[in-house]
């Protein structure tokens, strides 16, 4: 598994009060899954995943999913996969199956060995409690009520 394990990891640490409102699935490398799931009605996805390194293992990269950004990227269906977790591809099987992304966060860690093996390699691993605390950060941030100006204009 490898550094590809950065979400597991860190989701079996977060530490979100259950509500009945927020849910934490490790989907491991079950994309389609999480794409049939999200045809429910989500207010909310943070996803967290190892992305390719740039050059610094273990740096965070915290963002909003851009869907308009590059339609195409996201739209795509092409290397569906069953087995695949393969966050493009995830949200254009979404698409076709005919439902629209959530609002999305991604909290990603870049990787420092994609080779098989058990375990994170030390920069991924020392960069899980960071990205532990960011997560549950975003839920409590997500879970906070929407001024009334705001949700008139249709924002949760």
């Amino acid at each position: 598994m490898g550094d590809d394990g950065f979400g597991s990891e860190v989701v079996q640490r977060v530490d979100i009060p259950p509500d009945g409102g927020v849910r934490i699935t490790d989907y491991g490398i079950r994309g389609m899954h999480l794409a049939y799931d999200l045809l429910d009605d989500w207010d909310a996805l943070v996803l967290v995943d190892a992305v390719p390194s740039r050059g610094q293992p273990g740096a965070l990269h915290i963002f909003q999913a851009d869907f308009d950004a590059d339609d195409a990227a996201w739209s795509s269906t092409t290397g569906l996969d069953a087995h695949s977790m393969d966050p493009a591809v995830v949200f254009g099987s979404l698409r076709a199956l005919g439902g629209t992304p959530p609002y999305t966060v991604v909290v990603g860690c870049e990787v420092g060995n994609i080779e098989e093996g058990i375990g994170l390699s030390e920069p991924v691993a020392e960069a899980v409690p960071r990205a532990v605390r960011a997560v549950e950060e975003i839920v409590a941030a997500l879970q906070i009520p929407a001024p009334a100006s705001a949700s008139a204009h249709g924002r949760r």
